[in-house]
């Protein structure tokens, strides 16, 4: 019988001083153990830990009975009393146990769980663990770091519920279980603040460290994936909770102020090995990152951060965790980057933004990631915003800040739309200069014409495929016509019929021939199409299609054609301004030259 072997051992072991224990012994007690487990017999197994005499016995040997002490409680039902029995011994051995030992059987038995019952595993070790941590005394911060980072590498892989019914559902527990770990922690924090509180030169760093790191952690995973709006129904959202708890722990550690602006101290932890080095680094560029957005956009915390910081200073502070968050695909980070950009952007006012800030790199490079996604996202939401949030960047910039943006975007946007969109703000900008009570010297003069140059241009001359550059072609085409015919040429204003010249010669007479080329291409096109479809069986034969340089999904000759005429309307409409564009440099050259 299970509890006749375990009383066998007992017995042999209670005559043993504790140095005699041999491998041997911790053996045949963990096998007896299990078996008594097994067998169904834990109430006899309570009764021999509980047992005074057996103290030293259990207090080397007990942790060996985790891994079977856990199977069983899972296998057995919530309201049966060997479950209730088998906790109890938890408790006991947590109570008992030599602590070092029990923290690593603990650990391991978590480290070993996988799927489904990672959650379970995790909450039902805690608060033993946590029992066991506090018995450390002065040397606690390793086992500390240890157990929390084995908790978080072990969360991490499970899927972050994101819409309402997934997080209410909670289906693996992660949210029950991301708020357990932060009420198993709060111990270590209260330490350090009462230490804190002692003496104002705290020196013990490492547990201060290791909760950091775990903030961290908790602030990649799963703060930056998780929905964190409120949700209607919910009266306790588990992810906002857990959000303001991790910002409570490095608030009252005093780490959340240093953490904000940790990225432009410049230093980062040195490492040999680069490929760690690098995975560290952009670890916490997400998790700062994160936090950002917890505290300026969700307003986590926002209460103990200082008033004393100018709009423009935030941006720049934020400007680097916008981009590291725009650059990812996820539609749960893509949209906090753009939540906290829009955030920071609405705190200033309108063309309040120094034009010197675009001398930081990352004032140049996130306004190139917003035309990414505006260009290649494929939620249509995310690119409306994204436009949305480039014209409010543009619009707090100075006038100087304004003309270096436009001049950079349309160097590297490399697409007609983006490339359009920024002449038509240009022509808004020539607008407000050519008023009486508006100084402006970027958009009139020789800035302007500079400008001009890159706007008033075709990129590959009578060649360039006005089809697939026909958004920015209407846009210059319409910039041409409005300073025409707001500027006279005996003003000069804007400076523009001083170039007219090299207008003409840069991008109306190329412009002029690659439209009849163009014209006549696809004319030829449609009259060869039609001449086959008379040839072919039926006119819903397949074949293949190369517009702009793309071929095109598989269409009947039918749909070829309709395409083919639509790209010949382009191309009327775009001669149909460039004729009027012309008529009125013609009427106002020739009006000029009869006063003269």
């Amino acid at each position: 019988m299970a509890v006749d072997e375990l009383q066998a051992v007992i017995q042999r072991c209670q005559i043993l001083e504790e140095a005699d224990f041999k491998g041997e012994d911790f053996n045949l007690f963990q096998v007896a153990g299990q078996k008594c487990l097994e067998d169904g017999y834990a109430a006899q197994l309570l009764e021999v830990i509980q047992n005074e005499k057996n103290k030293v016995i259990i207090k080397n040997m007990g942790w060996n009975l985790i891994s079977p002490l856990v199977r069983c409680i899972f296998m057995y039902k919530e309201e049966d009393d060997k479950r209730e029995h088998c906790l109890r011994i938890l408790d006991q051995l947590a109570q008992l146990c030599n602590p070092k030992e029990l923290v690593l059987g603990l650990l391991e038995q978590i480290e070993q769980t996988s799927g489904e019952q990672v959650c379970q595993t995790v909450m039902l070790l805690l608060q033993p663990l946590q029992t066991v941590l506090l018995k450390l005394q002065n040397k606690k911060a390793y086992s500390v770091g240890l157990s929390l980072a084995m908790i978080m590498n072990q969360l991490t892989p499970l899927p972050v519920p994101y819409t309402k019914q997934q997080i209410q559902e909670d289906k693996l527990g992660l949210c029950q279980c991301c708020n357990a770990v932060v009420d198993f922690a709060k111990p270590f924090v209260n330490e350090i603040v009462k230490n804190m509180e002692k003496s104002s030169e705290y020196n013990d760093m490492e547990l201060k460290e290791e909760l950091i790191k775990f903030c961290m952690k908790s602030l990649k995973y799963p703060l930056l994936t998780a929905q964190l709006e409120q949700l209607e129904g919910v009266e306790e959202h588990p992810f906002r909770h857990f959000a303001t708890e991790i910002i409570d722990i490095l608030w009252n550690i005093g780490e959340l102020i240093p953490l904000m602006f940790v990225h432009h101290k410049g230093k980062s932890p040195h490492w040999e090995d680069q490929e760690f080095a690098d995975m560290e680094r952009k670890n916490s560029a997400d998790s700062l990152a994160c936090l950002s957005y917890l505290i300026f956009v969700q307003h986590f915390g926002v209460e103990c951060f200082p008033v004393v910081f100018s709009p423009s200073y935030l941006l720049l502070c934020n400007m680097t965790h916008i981009e590291v968050l725009l650059k990812r695909t996820e539609e749960s980070v893509l949209s906090k980057g753009l939540d906290l950009f829009e955030s920071c952007l609405l705190r200033m006012e309108d063309n309040s933004l120094l034009h010197h800030y675009l001398e930081f790199r990352d004032f140049v490079n996130v306004p190139q990631v917003l035309v990414k996604i505006m260009t290649l996202c494929p939620m249509e939401h995310m690119r409306k915003k994204s436009l949305n949030i480039l014209q409010l960047f543009i619009d707090k910039f100075d006038t100087e800040g304004k003309y270096t943006l436009f001049r950079c975007l349309l160097k590297t946007s490399n697409h007609a739309g983006v490339e359009g969109y920024i002449i038509k703000n240009i022509k808004d900008q020539i607008h407000l200069a050519s008023t009486k009570d508006y100084d402006n010297i970027w958009f009139t003069g020789h800035h302007l014409i500079s400008l001009l140059d890159l706007v008033l241009s075709l990129p590959e001359g009578a060649e360039t495929d006005l089809l697939q550059n026909s958004d920015r072609i209407m846009a210059s085409l319409n910039l041409l016509r409005y300073l025409v015919i707001k500027d006279c040429e005996s003003d000069n204003q804007t400076g523009v019929w001083t170039t007219l010249g090299k207008i003409e010669q840069n991008f109306l007479k190329p412009l002029r021939v690659g439209l009849n080329m163009s014209k006549a291409h696809y004319e030829a096109e449609i009259k060869n199409k039609k001449e086959n479809r008379k040839e072919a069986q039926s006119s819903n034969t397949v074949c293949s299609l190369t517009v702009s340089g793309e071929k095109m999904p598989p269409m009947t000759t039918g749909m070829q054609l309709q395409v083919l005429h639509s790209a010949l309307f382009t191309f009327d409409l775009i001669e149909s301004v460039l004729a009027r564009v012309e008529e009125l440099i013609e009427v106002k050259t020739k009006a000029v030259m009869d006063e003269n």
